[in-house]
């Protein structure tokens, strides 16, 4: 189908603020200044998720603070290149979605436990650097997903990455670190409320860019008020290196351990559905157009990141959640600025100084903006849900065992301690063990096909649908629709046309459903 320009039955997308909008909704352009502020923003919004890794693991292997300072600086230096290619993208690689990429959470237990079994930390970039390589092999396996994504699904998924990461804000809320002074005191819980009260009142008040740019002032102003209090700390900022290119093998050359390997390589398994998850939570936020094409490119962006990562120094890179949300509540769907984003990273990661200012911001300052950013996800999740049908279906049955398995771990972390390991690193994450949920079940229900009763219980007691056979001839094997517009298998939009009374053809048309219609449902309807 023709872009804008040529087809002028279909709107431009336009957006307050932006220049030369063109395209998909990611494509948008705004102005210079506000590209930086935004992709600053996001930096803020996910620098404590991607310094805590290397923090932790650092710890655990004994690092002094100088590797440790140096481990973080190599996490932002790889993220930023990482959040380049996933957003830019090059050729074969990248979603070209506002995703910004890190240092994956998921991967820290396990990290953890080769540590405690005797482990380096050269033997953890081992086993990082081959799991990962794995992960680049399968890909195209997961690009297949999407057919079992359906919106009952990625809604599920989306709620569940919400949820699951307010134990975070409320970490952050706290302190974090349990040694710290203010850990838990209402002076910490304060300071949270402030800057979240800053956000919701730039938000409500603020008019333009102000409205947009609320977390950012939000957590400037946070961090202002923590000075006095005695919580913001810029002591550390005039120590070390100005500017420090990122040394490969720093610490070491990789050491290759067979167990090491696999169970990192169950991590990476973890990572790629996350990520999956997370495309396809960006593109129903934004309204762009996710296919098997762009998750395929987005997840070799991810492995082809995660295979650099333990050359420089850093570890096991994915798409940050929390910055989905940021999507979600600042309505800024430009990629560029994410790009903005990780331009940012690398700097940092260049100028460690710059790196301690930002690292700075108090704890308890993200967890206010935090409760905002993931709360916003888990209601981006609803608002997928709530265009379900869940009428002669069991979508019900599905939505609500998902959403309750995914929570098991988060209400009770040790729910599983008495599993096996690779069993703990997949099930211990709400998101994946809520996706796994939500897929087999969605199969179980929706995919196959078996029994005479099916679906025919409380939860599904009207009529069966019926869709004329002459509605689907058109259809070819492979076709999918997704939010309203139909794809051929090779991910083409294929236009939709209205037909009059006459036969003639009129104007295209869009269909507001979140239904994706394959031709062996017989569920398309036409008009």
């Amino acid at each position: 189908m023709a872009k804008n320009s040529a087809n002028p039955s279909k709107p431009k997308k336009q957006f307050p603020g932006t220049i030369d909008v063109q395209g998909e909704p990611e494509d948008e352009r705004i102005g210079f200044g506000r590209t930086i502020a935004y992709g600053l923003q996001h930096v803020l919004t996910m620098y404590g998720g991607i310094i805590a890794p290397p923090l932790i693991i650092g710890g655990a292997v004994g690092a002094s603070s100088d590797e440790i300072a140096m481990l973080i600086a190599c996490c932002l230096f790889i993220g930023g290149l990482a959040t380049i290619i996933q957003s830019f993208g090059l050729p074969f690689f990248g979603s070209k979605l506002p995703l910004v990429q890190g240092v994956s959470f998921a991967s820290v237990s396990t990290m953890t436990a080769i540590v405690d079994g005797g482990g380096t930390i050269n033997e953890i970039f081992g086993a990082v650097l081959v799991a990962s390589v794995l992960g680049f092999i399968i890909t195209p396996f997961f690009a297949q997903i999407i057919r079992f994504f359906p919106p009952v699904v990625t809604g599920v998924v989306i709620t569940s990455i919400g949820l699951t990461l307010m134990p975070v804000a409320a970490r952050w809320i706290m302190g974090n670190n349990p040694d710290v002074e203010y850990y838990g005191s209402m002076k910490a819980i304060g300071l949270a409320a402030a800057t979240l009260l800053v956000v919701i009142v730039c938000s409500k008040l603020g008019r333009g860019m102000i409205s947009r740019l609320a977390v950012l002032i939000g957590l400037v102003v946070g961090t202002i008020i923590a000075i006095p209090m005695g919580i913001a700390d810029f002591s550390n900022v005039p120590n070390g290196h100005i500017f420090e290119l990122p040394t490969p093998f720093a610490l070491g050359f990789p050491e290759f351990k067979v167990a090491s390997i696999i169970s990192m390589f169950i991590v990476v398994m973890v990572i790629l559905t996350e990520t999956a998850a997370d495309i396809l939570a960006v593109g129903e936020i934004t309204g762009s157009k996710v296919n098997r094409k762009r998750i395929s490119n987005g997840l070799r962006a991810d492995m082809i990141s995660s295979i650099v990562s333990p050359i420089f120094n850093s570890f096991t890179q994915s798409a940050f959640a929390q910055n989905v949300g940021l999507v979600a509540i600042t309505g800024v769907r430009s990629r560029f600025v994410v790009t903005a984003g990780g331009v940012i990273l690398v700097v940092l990661g260049l100028l460690p100084i710059m790196g301690r200012v930002v690292q700075a911001v108090p704890f308890p300052v993200l967890g206010g903006a935090g409760i905002v950013l993931f709360g916003s996800v888990a209601a981006s999740g609803i608002r997928t849900l709530s265009k379900v049908s869940y009428k002669d279906n069991m979508n019900l049955i599905i939505v609500a065992a998902s959403l309750a398995f995914g929570m098991l771990p988060i209400v009770m972390p040790d729910i599983y301690h008495d599993f096996p390991d690779w069993f703990q690193v997949i099930f211990h994450s709400g998101i994946s063990s809520a996706a796994l949920m939500a897929i087999l079940l969605n199969i179980i229900f929706n995919e196959l096909k078996f029994g005479k009763g099916r679906n025919k219980n409380t939860f599904a007691a009207s009529p069966p649908r019926m869709v004329r056979e002459d509605e689907i001839q058109s259809l070819e094997d492979g076709d999918t629709f997704v939010g309203g517009k139909l794809y051929s298998s090779d991910g083409e939009e294929i236009p939709i046309v209205r037909v009059n009374e006459s036969g003639s053809q009129t104007t295209s048309l869009h269909i507001p459903s979140a239904d994706r219609i394959r031709p062996d449902t017989g569920n398309h309807r036409t008009k």
